[in-house]
């Protein structure tokens, strides 16, 4: 890993992106982003919108998909919080890789939550669209512009209600507590490297509302949250998706 200026975007292979990886590897890798995703409380900024639009549904189900979920960290404890706060909130997630999916399917039956994961990649299979939500964290950073605007609109196409994306902010901050925290975190090489690389490969928030507007997600909001993380936020015109 080579320090780049944060004054430009700069993508750089991840490891956890790579064909082949080792399962053992990955599972320790997933496992320190499962603590550090906890330490976050990223969860927190995306199931605030969730509980309002499940609230005002008075109690008729809410669905909600979460894409490239990785092990599960958020779909997980998106459905703890909602059948906490007694919301009738169905959580699933997607993803390509069956080692995290895996995961993600044993942790949530050790806490007896009615999550359904499957397999999906992201980038080029049809999104469901039979889902009220449908959010990603930590994964458009991975994407080039064009894959960034092309699955931001496919997202607005699917979602029949809300559009929520949680990523990392593309700052001399944000890389020190990507640096500091993966070290802190976990011993994982893959961690160690890919979180200040995901840093330098982040967004910044002008670039992100940038993103959406060419994705035609209107009125779109995007706020800073902890730490050195954004939220966007699109709701659909009226609560019905664009192509129905």
């Amino acid at each position: 890993m080579r320090f780049q200026p944060l004054a430009q975007r700069h993508r750089q292979a991840e490891m956890m992106d790579q064909p082949g990886i080792d399962p053992v590897a990955h599972a320790e890798a997933l496992a320190g982003l499962r603590r550090i995703n906890a330490i976050s409380g990223a969860v927190g900024s995306l199931f605030g919108p969730i509980d309002v639009l499940a609230r005002e549904r008075h109690g008729r189900p809410l669905r909600v998909l979460d894409l490239a979920c990785g092990g599960g960290d958020n779909t997980i404890a998106l459905a703890g919080k909602a059948r906490s706060a007694g919301l009738a909130v169905q959580v699933d997630g997607c993803d390509l890789s069956p080692t995290a999916l895996s995961i993600a399917c044993r942790r949530a039956a050790e806490r007896d939550l009615n999550a359904t994961f499957f397999q999906a990649d992201v980038l080029k299979d049809r999104l469901p669209e039979s889902y009220d939500v449908i959010l990603c964290s930590l994964f458009l950073h991975h994407l080039d512009e064009g894959a960034a605007i092309d699955l931001l609109g496919r997202m607005a196409q699917a979602s029949r209600s809300l559009v929520l994306v949680n990523d990392l902010i593309r700052s001399p901050l944000g890389y020190g507590l990507a640096w500091v925290g993966c070290r802190l975190l976990s011993r994982s090489a893959i961690v160690r490297f890919d979180g200040p690389v995901s840093v330098q490969g982040a967004f910044r928030l002008n670039e992100v509302r940038d993103l959406a507007a060419r994705a035609g997600l209107e009125g779109a909001r995007v706020r800073r949250s902890w730490p050195e993380r954004y939220l966007l936020s699109w709701h659909q015109p009226n609560g019905t998706s664009a192509h129905r």
